[in-house]
């Protein structure tokens, strides 16, 4: 599996345009005989709500598990804001909030306690993370489960307090690997309403979901992603292509469904 570095595109420093918020260059990763992520190259622009689509195993959360340090590539990098996260990884995850996939926490911790924490370990000030928490928890409708231990926490409460320890030192960028599972509608909603907010003041987003019908809605740019390679990307009108986001998707990576056959389901 060769590195793609001798193909990218030349980055929006070089061009004169702005630093992409997140620029992927030839990314690449195996595991044992399997490609999962192969020579991805991809764009975030600033200030965009950026969703990435793909079917299961597509190569979604390996990417962006090593677009934000998590995970160590084979070939390739990724710069947020122009800082490269393999090179200079303390600068780099600075301007990150990160949402990974399986949200492992200190769940032992109340919820107040974790976002308080997250806060601290990043250098703030204590008066200015006590506000700060005080806010999130309220805006997340957390409040009457400030004290809670977040073990305890549901699977939605639980991405809540997630994103809102990745939100406490207002990150120039937040990577979020699927945000609304296991979320309930109202929270959901809620939820989006805080991120399109964030994203009006200059912030940009990066969400990863199965969701076409809410990615549609809510995003200005998407990637669709499988078997490791993107397939389009640009903004959500160029992807989907005068139909649906759903209907595209379909078109781009196959595998229609098949409905002949179990015929035991109809013989009621």
């Amino acid at each position: 599996m060769p590195p793609m570095a001798s193909r990218l595109p030349p980055s929006g420093e070089h061009a004169g345009m702005p630093v992409a918020a997140l620029s992927i260059r030839g990314l690449a990763k195996r595991f044992g005989e399997k490609i999962a992520v192969d020579g991805i190259n991809l764009e975030v622009p600033p200030g965009s709500f950026f969703g990435m689509v793909g079917p299961n195993g597509a190569g979604k959360t390996t990417t962006l598990s090593m677009a934000t340090g998590l995970l160590r590539p084979d070939f390739g990098t990724a710069l947020v804001h122009g800082v490269d996260i393999w090179t200079r990884p303390l600068e780099a995850k600075k301007l990150m909030g990160v949402l990974p996939d399986g949200v492992r926490l200190f769940d032992r911790l109340t919820g107040e306690q974790l976002v308080t924490y997250a806060g601290l370990l990043r250098g703030m000030e204590r008066d200015v993370v006590v506000s700060r928490v005080a806010e999130l928890l309220a805006a997340f409708d957390l409040e009457a489960d400030a004290g809670s231990l977040v073990v305890d926490y549901s699977a939605g409460m639980t991405k809540k307090i997630a994103l809102a320890s990745a939100l406490i030192h207002a990150p120039r960028l937040l990577v979020l690997d699927e945000p609304f599972e296991a979320v309930d509608p109202v929270s959901a909603a809620n939820i989006r309403g805080i991120l399109e907010a964030y994203v009006s003041s200059g912030g940009t987003v990066i969400v990863s979901s199965h969701v076409m019908d809410l990615v549609q809605r809510m995003c200005s740019h998407v990637a669709v992603v499988a078997g490791g390679r993107i397939l389009a990307a640009g903004s959500v009108d160029e992807v989907r292509a005068g139909t649906s986001l759903e209907e595209r998707f379909v078109q781009l990576v196959g595998g229609g469904h098949r409905t002949e056959g179990l015929e035991w389901l109809r013989t009621f």
